[in-house]
């Protein structure tokens, strides 16, 4: 007997996916990189939050991280250098109603593509950005990128960086506008997938710097906050993140925070003693500009035709009397 059209879509929409639904392919980065992590968390949270693959979108510029759509059963977009985030606001743009995600690497988003972070952060769409830091150029074999500690060898400083690294949090924390900045770190899981839920359910731009190990360029970078949970401050609050005791047993350096304080989140991240973990500060109230836009509308093949021909003309030069006799 044939189900009803309305039985078949009520038990497709029903149906609960598994973390297998959303695996696609076998990863191909090293053994032990961070970004299997990432990947582990952010397919619990599709799977947890049952979010259909036809509605989400992975965005991903250049690098290692930038991988990432591969594996994920949705739709992706793997574009160029340092232009994730653009394709992802068009792609918010033409469709408000997509969850839309970008992953990208500190070369990608804060080298060729800081330009793109910045004004990203002042438009503070509903996207979720994750920027996989390991401090380094990881698929082109090891170049000193902006987050990159002073000293580091690498193949295009032999002698050692010459500059302090960009720190990240302090930028983002810097740009008007900006209303969900959070840290992870990717050997913690427990709290790696809270934080990736946590940005999930914010509605505007959720910024998760997820600092992540290199094990092939720089395997011993991380060793001394892995080694020591001192060195790790665990930033909580009863509206933001909260520690399980079981975590709270093992890195016992804590700091009570209201995400909502920008000074102090400032201060946070500013610091170079410890790494924080948590969200630094949060503010639903900051508009996004696909509501301010009104973004969405139906757009018919002759409004998107005559939009393209409006804007060709503008550039086109016609024979002599020829634009007379189009205009008319």
């Amino acid at each position: 007997m044939n189900m009803a059209a309305t039985e078949c879509l009520l038990q497709l929409y029903e149906e609960r996916l598994q973390l297998e639904d959303y695996q696609s392919g076998v990863p191909r980065w090293c053994s032990g990189c961070g970004d299997n992590a990432i990947l582990a968390a952010v397919q619990r949270l599709c799977r947890d939050e049952g979010l259909r693959p036809e509605q989400t979108v992975f965005v991903s510029g250049i690098g290692c991280s930038s991988r990432f759509p591969h594996y994920m059963k949705t739709y992706g977009f793997h574009g160029i250098h340092g232009r994730a985030l653009p394709i992802a606001e068009g792609v918010k743009m033409a469709r408000p109603d997509l969850t839309v995600f970008v992953n990208t690497g500190d070369g990608d988003c804060c080298s060729i593509g800081a330009a793109h972070w910045i004004h990203a952060l002042r438009y503070n769409m509903n996207i979720t950005l994750f920027l996989h830091d390991n401090q380094i150029y990881g698929l082109t074999k090891k170049q000193v990128s902006p987050t990159s500690p002073i000293g580091t060898r690498s193949n295009t400083t032999p002698r050692g960086a010459y500059l302090e690294a960009l720190n990240p949090l302090t930028v983002t924390l810097g740009v008007q506008n900006v209303s969900f900045v959070a840290q992870a770190v990717d050997w913690i899981p427990e709290l790696l997938y809270d934080i990736v839920k946590a940005a999930y359910h914010h509605k505007g731009l959720s910024f998760v710097r997820i600092v992540q190990r290199c094990p092939e360029w720089l395997p011993k970078l991380m060793d001394p906050w892995m080694h020591d949970p001192q060195k790790v401050q665990l930033v909580h609050h009863e509206r933001a993140l909260r520690i399980s005791p079981a975590i709270a047993k093992v890195y016992k350096n804590h700091v009570e925070h209201d995400p909502l304080n920008m000074d102090r989140a400032r201060e946070i991240a500013s610091s170079t003693d410890v790494v924080p973990v948590g969200i630094l500060y949060q503010n639903p109230c900051v508009p996004c500009y696909e509501d301010i836009r009104r973004s969405g509308g139906l757009r018919s093949a002759d409004y998107v035709r005559r939009g393209l021909e409006g804007e060709f003309d503008k550039f086109t030069v016609w024979p002599e009397g020829a634009g007379e006799q189009q205009a008319a």
